[in-house]
């Protein structure tokens, strides 16, 4: 089926139109005309002898390309399926107070930012991963998508706020994968969530829950925990210590048969989607044939000129 992206193009046929019916009316008020030149021997003349019908020809073939042309201006495109790789990871990163700490050069909260954009570079330029940042809350800050740069933007981006609600982050997370079109495929996309946190839930859902929630959809989580025992924050002017949560990021792993990390490398980071397999739905995206248009319209204009040429000895 084809469609006109630029309708209004067609406008440009009216004039076309205007030339077809001058000419029509040229030619059936001919014989009229014939008869008012007195100049018979100079009529026969102008007009080659043993053409015929054939003189209409050249001018059909004109008239024609004109329209062809038309056409294309309008930008005509037919719908074609373009295959859509549905496979999706969610970054969930801590922007709580306590990653503000030191313990972790320059602070645990740079070092995830750091960490959240070398793993967004390596990922397969087909998997659509999308951003959640949490404190006491939890908000989709880029929906699934293939489009890197507005991701690393957004973690670029990232500023501290209070409380820490981990459980919450991963329901944000599970939300955003069920966004993921379906275009055509069966069942859920295949998904990973990768949560960077120094651990401790302070707000929202708990972990468990959340940990269930994610298993039950057959997602895993993936935890990368950031400090140490030692870290210290000040709030205030008051000095707070501020451990990492080792256990329960790496409860969450184990019951969503993630991994957990604590210092992981680009290479032990792979392992987090290298099994996550394929599932390939289909968007429908009208292409553009213009060009089509533009060298139909190109052939009729050179069939004009030729057949005028070859019958007439001039161009229309």
């Amino acid at each position: 089926m084809i469609r006109l992206l630029s309708p209004w193009w067609l406008l440009s046929l009216v004039p076309v139109a205007a030339v077809i019916g001058v000419y029509i009316w040229r030619q059936l008020h001919r014989r009229a005309f014939a008869v008012r030149f007195t100049n018979v021997d100079l009529l026969s003349s102008l007009v080659p002898k043993g053409i015929g019908v054939r003189r209409h020809f050249s001018a059909a073939a004109f008239l024609l390309s004109l329209v062809i042309l038309g056409f294309g201006m309008a930008r005509p495109s037919i719908d074609t399926k373009e295959p859509l790789e549905r496979a999706t990871i969610m970054l969930a990163i801590d922007v709580s107070l306590s990653m503000q700490a030191t313990d972790v050069q320059p602070t645990r909260i740079e070092a995830a930012k750091s960490a959240a954009a070398d793993f967004v570079k390596q990922l397969p330029a087909s998997f659509n991963v999308g951003l959640v940042s949490f404190a006491k809350t939890a908000s989709v800050l880029v929906s699934p998508t293939k489009e890197r740069n507005s991701v690393l933007q957004a973690i670029d981006g990232l500023s501290l706020q209070e409380s820490t609600a981990t459980g919450e982050a991963v329901f944000t997370s599970l939300d955003a994968i069920r966004t993921v079109p379906a275009d055509g495929a069966a069942g859920p996309p295949p998904a990973r969530i990768v949560l960077l946190s120094d651990g401790f839930r302070t707000a929202g859902r708990s972990l468990e829950d959340a940990s269930a929630a994610a298993a039950a959809a057959s997602v895993p989580v993936s935890t990368i925990a950031f400090g140490t025992d030692e870290g210290v924050v000040r709030i205030g002017n008051t000095p707070q210590r501020v451990p990492v949560d080792r256990p329960s990021l790496q409860k969450v792993a184990e019951v969503t048969k993630g991994y957990f990390y604590e210092a992981a490398s680009k290479d032990e980071l792979k392992r987090v989607y290298t099994d996550m397999g394929s599932s390939i739905g289909y968007r429908t995206k009208p292409r553009e044939v213009t060009q089509w248009y533009l060298g139909i319209g190109f052939l009729f204009a050179l069939a004009a000129g030729g057949l005028s040429l070859l019958w007439g000895s001039r161009l229309p």
